[in-house]
């Protein structure tokens, strides 16, 4: 091991050493190491290049917050994960390590062509390039771009590892083990709270683990740290580690990501490999710390360049010293401390740059007692070194003066302009944020969810503070679940508390328009390139945002975020609260997207639905299409058949006989309650006041923009219950919508509404023995014309089962929907078809419905309306109540344009060699001969084969098409333009005779 590894210090086991490759070369580190930390132990600074200059970098953090060292990881075949955190990733025997965004080499890529004409990819230069020659865009310019966008290189092979997910219910959920968290969960567990803590690192303590020199109640920090861990989970606390809170939604509902076999080298096969945690909590506590905040001047991005925090993490917790030779750049306390830790552990501290006139005090004596040269009031203007920083460009400052420079040999220069409170979870609720003049960054203001915010999390620092103000808030949220609850009060010795002054760019004598001050280091944006974004008119932080792509890298603007608002804000002469901030989204670090889907993964990944009767139309040889999440039959073939012919033959015994058909699919809504006829007149365009119960009618729903949603058969069960039907695609967005006016329009509706898709098995008899077959089978009801005629609704039992019985009809035959409970479906389907084989009963799928109802002109929903088809425009007016004072939709029909001569409308049409059959979707022209591009006047949304009608049926929405009966149009495809006739949508019994018994 380098002399960089400080032996037995840190919190890595020294006794068990690991070996992985990083490009190809064996590199050694300890168990509890992560690449980052081992790469340091070896003196690798040097782990990736940026996006968009090429230009060498190294890791400037310890956490998730890290925005240059991305690696690609690899645990053999199919497990290879791009853009992986060196800086959290923990190592194993066998890691396979390889850097990004370099060719052919980490040491010398070819695409550092780039930083030398940087001058000519300044901000926004993607949206004044490529505009010239136009014919140069689809052969050079997109392929080029497309060739260079994107960080990493996705994974080619499928992956074999696995994915869970669970749910949780919890009083107290704390999010964050640092000592705030950790003082907040043993505060509410002892109050008899059931409290979950998580962290994303692999074992609880936070910044605790970077200061082991602390004493808590006459306890060594790490000590504490485990008595309190310890006196948790006897508590019965949830301690999850590796686990990260990657977003906060609405009634508390946090996701959680839990890491469970990325730091293993042989993981158990059956183990996932992440759970993504859906967690519900009373409380919240958001203990997540804060971040250590980059300074912004020339060749702050350098391997070497680090925050100072960091390396005291590296140093403290990992125990490897990043260099021999540090200079310290500082406008905070807290950087004082790491340089006095580096230097005790035998690391040359060169100098302490702080631009602070006057540090304080006590932190000089202790500099000065190590022999450490102060440089106050003094600032950072360059750095030199390829591959690593080498020298350091120090200035005097004196007011807006900046001196002579002085180079000090370095080989790492050390950075902290203060700490930003973590907000991001706090602002995915909706949280509003305040500005803290004195600390110069936002704190959290007014909550919208349940929970509360401790520690550096609302802008306190040193330990004892964050201790106490975790205490409180521990108290506070058991004390809001009525537990009797008492904040511990915390004594710590050796604490390093302190404060800072916050910078935009550092002062520097050099040209600033040249300077390289990076602010986002991921996506190479500089401190000029959002002064020029102010130049070019934008004024919005959010517009800045993305005419620079600031704050858009994987890190989501933690390192960049607060930087470029104070440049921002300078640049537009304004406080930086009238600037605002950016919108933090989840998730709060990148997360997997096998973690997301879990389960859902191969025959997995898309639920498939099937009706209480699927199985018997699987061992009768159906061949089966998807219709929403269902698997429908979609034709039953004989011996010798293709789709046509089973197709015609269907058609033709149900309208010869009887078919029967599985409808168990349609969406199915209980609406019930002493306002249920009057949530019905204000949802459906159909008057609903005069049907009386046992009646049934078609029910057309609209959106509120006047165009048709949905439709289907309603029966009135009784005065305060409706069976309502809808599509089968359309079920729960019916209901969703149903919901949503009943909760937020009308709440005063006393009305319930359920889904009972699933709870009846829908079997549909059509046909002219449809009565004879099913007759026999009826209790309680006379099913005669005059006691059960068409639209009829009743309650009955049916093969001795319970039964909901419409006599409505989607084929123009007499017909019957049969609803029964759903576990009788398929015995009530059998004892039908045994009975009706001596009227020779045919079983039929979708294919022959679809046929059967566009040879009677009746629509569906999504395919004959394409969301910009009123009832009008498909022949519906009849369903609209004329008297009705008011229903979804009834304004937004009466809009000037739903209301205009010339809208598409549904008509039929016949092409005129009465044998070819019209494709759907194909466009319809009135000239088949203007030139090209045509102007198209509808398409063909229905088209079928009618052996009731002889020929080729079709639907289409054609311009006016209620003007063009008897008109030829023209279908223009690839070989010839086919002419049709436009009619009107019946092919069939237009008089409907064949409903009658």
């Amino acid at each position: 091991m380098s002399s960089f590894r400080v032996s037995g210090r840190g919190r890595v086991d020294h006794t068990q050493p690991i070996q992985f490759t990083f490009d190809g070369k064996k590199i050694k580190g300890f168990k509890g190491d992560t690449i980052a930390s081992a790469l340091l132990a070896n003196g690798i600074h040097l782990m990736g290049r940026s996006f968009k200059y090429h230009r060498p970098r190294g890791a400037v953090t310890a956490g998730s917050e890290e925005p240059n060292a991305l690696v690609g990881t690899r645990r053999g075949p199919g497990r290879f994960e791009p853009n992986t955190r060196a800086t959290v990733q923990e190592i194993w025997d066998g890691l396979q390590v390889n850097s990004q965004n370099r060719y052919p080499s980490l040491s010398f890529d070819v695409g550092a062509i780039n930083d030398k004409a940087y001058m000519l990819f300044s901000a926004g230069f993607y949206y004044k390039t490529f505009m010239w020659p136009k014919s140069f865009w689809d052969k050079v310019y997109e392929p080029f771009i497309r060739a260079a966008a994107g960080l990493g290189v996705s994974p080619t092979e499928p992956d074999p590892d696995h994915y869970a997910s669970r749910y949780l219910h919890t009083d107290v959920l704390i999010i964050g083990a640092g000592p705030a968290g950790l003082a907040a969960a043993l505060t509410a567990a002892r109050a008899g709270s059931q409290v979950t803590l998580v962290d994303e690192n692999p074992e609880a303590g936070g910044s605790l683990l970077s200061e082991p020199s602390v004493m808590i109640e006459d306890m060594p920090a790490w000590d504490w740290v485990a008595k309190t861990v310890a006196e948790l989970k006897e508590l019965g606390v949830k301690v999850m580690t590796r686990t990260t809170a990657i977003g906060y939604y609405h009634q508390n509902m946090v996701g959680l990501c839990e890491k469970l076999t990325d730091h293993l080298a042989s993981p158990d096969a059956e183990t996932p490999r992440e759970r993504m945690w859906r967690v519900r909590a009373k409380q919240v506590v958001l203990a997540q710390g804060a971040l250590e905040k980059p300074l912004v001047f020339d060749g702050n991005d350098r391997p070497g360049v680090m925050l100072a925090g960091s390396a005291q993490t590296y140093l403290n917790r990992y125990g490897v010293r990043v260099g021999n030779k540090a200079v310290i750049v500082t406008s905070h306390d807290s950087a004082w401390y790491a340089a006095f830790d580096l230097a005790d552990a035998g690391t040359t501290i060169a100098a302490i740059v702080d631009t602070r006139s006057e540090p304080n005090a006590d932190l000089i004596a202790e500099a000065t007692k190590r022999g450490i040269r102060i440089m106050a009031s003094h600032t950072v203007t360059g750095t030199e070194g390829r591959l690593r920083v080498k020298s350091v460009r120090v200035n005097p400052v004196t007011g807006s003066s900046v001196g002579p420079a002085e180079m000090i040999g370095c080989d790492c220069l050390l950075m902290s302009g203060g700490w930003t409170p973590s907000l991001h979870l706090f602002s995915h609720t909706k949280g509003t944020l305040k500005w803290d003049e004195e600390r110069q960054t936002f704190l959290p203001d007014h909550k919208a969810e349940e929970c509360e915010i401790a520690g550096a999390g609302r802008g306190l620092w040193g330990i004892e503070a964050v201790l106490n103000d975790g205490a409180e808030m521990g108290a506070a949220v058991a004390k809001s679940l009525g537990k009797k609850a008492k904040a511990a009060s915390y004594g710590v010795a050796n604490d390093r508390p302190g404060t800072g002054v916050s910078h935009k760019e550092l002062p520097t004598d050099l040209d600033a328009g040249k300077a390289r001050a990076f602010v986002d280091y991921q996506n190479d944006v500089t401190a000029k390139d959002l002064r020029l974004a102010v130049r070019e008119g934008m004024r919005s932080i959010e517009h800045v945002k993305r005419y620079t792509t600031n704050g858009m890298a994987t890190d989501q603007g933690k390192m960049s975020n607060i930087n470029g608002l104070n440049i921002a804000s300078d640049a537009l002469g304004v406080p930086q609260p009238k600037v605002g901030l950016t919108t933090f989204r989840p998730p709060y670090t990148p997360t997997t997207f096998g973690a997301f889907c879990g389960y859902h993964k191969g025959s997995h990944f898309e639920v498939t639905r099937k009706t209480p009767i699927d199985s018997w139309a699987e061992e009768n040889g159906a061949v089966y299409e998807p219709v929403s999440l269902w698997r429908r039959a979609w034709y039953f073939p004989k011996d010798g058949e293709d789709m046509h012919a089973a197709v015609s033959r269907e058609c033709r015994a149900t309208r010869a006989s009887v078919g029967i058909f599985d409808a168990s699919t349609l969406g199915k809504i209980e609406v019930v309650g002493p306002d249920a006829v009057e949530f019905m007149n204000r949802m459906y365009t159909n008057p609903w006041t005069k049907l009386a119960p046992g009646r049934a009618r078609y029910g057309l729903l609209l959106g509120d923009d006047g165009f048709i949603r949905d439709d289907g058969v309603i029966g009135r069960l009784a005065d305060d219950r409706f069976h309502v039907t809808t599509t089968t695609g359309g079920a729960a967005r019916v209901l969703n919508m149903m919901e949503d006016y009943l909760q937020t329009e009308w709440p005063d509706l006393d009305v319930w509404l359920t889904s009972t898709t699933e709870q009846w098995a829908t079997i549909a008899l059509n046909g002219p023995n449809a009565r004879k077959v099913l007759e026999p089978f009826v209790e309680g009801l006379d099913m005669s014309d005059d006691a059960f005629p068409h639209m009829s609704v009743a309650e009955c039992r049916v093969g001795g089962f319970p039964a909901r019985l419409f006599r409505i009809s989607f084929t123009g035959e007499v017909g019957f929907e049969v609803n029964v409970p759903a576990h009788a479906g398929r015995a009530l389907w059998e004892m039908l078809f045994e009975a009706g084989k001596k009227y020779d009963i045919c079983p039929y799928g979708t294919e022959t419905m679809h046929v059967l109802r566009a040879e009677k002109g009746y629509i569906i929903v999504g395919q004959d309306t394409d969301g910009t088809v009123t009832p009008h425009d498909a022949g519906l007016g009849w369903a609209i109540g004329k008297m009705k004072p008011d229903f979804v939709g009834k304004r937004g029909l009466a809009r000037p344009d739903l209301v205009a001569e010339g809208r598409k409308q549904l008509i039929g049409l016949l092409t005129e060699d009465g044998k070819t059959k019209l494709e759907e979707g194909a466009q319809i022209v009135l000239d088949p001969n203007q030139p090209k591009p045509m102007k198209m006047v509808g398409h063909v949304t229905s088209s079928y084969h009618s052996d009731a009608a002889g020929r080729p049926i079709a639907m289409a929405l054609l311009e006016d098409g209620f003007n063009r009966m008897g008109e030829t149009i023209y279908i223009p495809m690839p070989d010839r333009v086919i002419k049709a006739t436009v009619t009107g949508t019946v092919f069939y019994d237009p008089e409907g005779e064949r409903l009658k018994l």
